[in-house]
C-alpha cells in the first residue's frame, strides 16, 4: 500500500470538500479498489505469466500467445482505471485549495484596518476551511462528475472487449512463429473469474454514486434557484402582498352586515317614533 500513499492523502483532503454522496464515493474506492488491489491482487495475479502453458516447445510462441491473449495485464489495467477516475476529482481539489488560499488572503485583508468597506465578502468557504459548492465551484464540481462518470464507463467497457467478465481456462492460438493452432492454459480461471467480478461490480457501483451525485446537485440547484425567483416576485414585483392592508375574514364581514342591519332598523324605528310624536302635537294643537 505504500504506492498509493500520496494518492490516499490527497484524496483524503477531498472529502472535505465533497457533498455526502462523493464521500460514500470516496470511501468505496479506498476500500473496495484501492485496498483489495492492493492486498489481494497480487496473490491472485501473481503467477499470471508464469501459469500461463501452452502444448507446444516453439521458443517464442508462449510469449506471443501471452500477449495476444492479455495485451495488458489485468493489475495493470485496474491501476490505470483508479488513477485514471480519481484525476478529475484530483483537479476539482486543486480548484477548491485555490479558492480557499484566495478567500484566506481576503480575510486577512477584510481584517486590516479599511478593509471591510473595499472588499467584498468571502462566499466560496469559511474560516474553518469548509468549502460551499456553489457558483463557479459547483461548475468545477459538476465538470469532474460528468468526466469521471465517461471515464469509469469507458474502463468497464473496455474490459469486457478486452477480456470479457469470464475467464475461460483454455485458450486456442494460432499466432506466429507457432507452428499451429496451439492450445494455451492458465492457472486459477475460477478464483480470476471471481476477482473480475468482483472488481466489476464495485466500478458500477462507483459509476452509480457518480451519477446519483450528479442529480443531486442539478435538482438541489434547480430547487434553490426557484425558491430564491419565488422570494423575489414576492418581496419586489408584489409588494402589496407583504404590506397591503388586511382583509376581512368571511366570518368578520357576516358580524360586520349583521350589525349595520341592526342599526339601520333601529334608526328607521326611531324616526317613525318621533314622525308620529310630532303629528299628535300638531294636532292637538290645533
Amino acid at each position: 500500500m505504500g504506492d498509493w500513499g500520496f494518492l490516499s492523502v490527497l484524496l483524503e483532503k477531498v472529502q472535505s470538500h465533497s457533498t455526502v454522496i462523493g464521500k460514500i464515493w470516496m470511501s468505496v474506492l479506498f476500500l473496495f479498489r484501492i485496498m483489495v488491489l492492493g492486498a489481494g491482487a497480487e496473490s491472485v495475479w501473481g503467477d499470471e505469466q508464469s501459469g500461463f502453458i501452452c502444448n507446444t516447445q516453439q521458443p517464442g510462441c508462449e510469449n506471443v500467445c501471452y500477449d495476444w491473449t492479455f495485451p495488458i495485464s489485468h493489475i495493470r489495467f485496474w491501476v490505470l482505471q483508479i488513477i485514471f477516475v480519481s484525476t478529475p476529482t484530483l483537479v476539482y481539489l486543486g480548484h477548491a485549495m485555490h479558492v480557499i488560499h484566495k478567500e484566506n488572503k481576503l480575510r486577512e485583508l477584510l481584517s486590516s484596518p479599511g478593509g471591510p468597506g473595499k472588499l467584498r465578502q468571502p462566499k466560496y468557504s469559511d474560516e474553518k476551511g469548509h468549502v460551499k459548492i456553489k457558483g463557479n465551484l459547483l461548475g468545477s464540481y459538476l465538470t469532474q462528475l460528468v468526466v469521471k462518470i465517461l471515464i469509469e464507463a469507458g474502463f468497464i467497457v473496455g474490459q469486457y472487449y478486452l477480456y470479457g467478465f469470464v475467464m475461460v481456462p483454455m485458450f486456442p492460438c494460432s499466432k506466429k512463429p507457432c507452428p499451429f493452432t496451439v492450445e494455451c492454459y492458465m492457472s486459477r480461471p475460477t478464483e480470476k473469474t471471481i476477482f473480475i467480478i468482483f472488481m466489476l461490480v464495485v466500478a458500477c457501483v462507483s459509476l452509480l454514486l457518480s451519477v446519483l451525485e450528479m442529480f443531486y446537485l442539478i435538482c438541489s440547484r434547480v430547487r434553490c434557484g426557484s425558491r430564491r425567483r419565488a422570494h423575489r416576485i414576492v418581496s419586489a414585483e408584489n409588494p402589496a402582498r407583504l404590506l397591503g392592508p388586511k382583509w376581512p375574514t368571511t366570518d368578520e364581514a357576516l358580524r360586520q352586515n349583521k350589525m349595520n342591519m341592526e342599526l339601520e332598523s333601529n334608526h328607521s324605528t326611531g324616526g317613525s317614533l318621533d314622525g308620529a310624536k310630532e303629528e299628535k302635537r300638531l294636532l292637538s294643537g290645533h
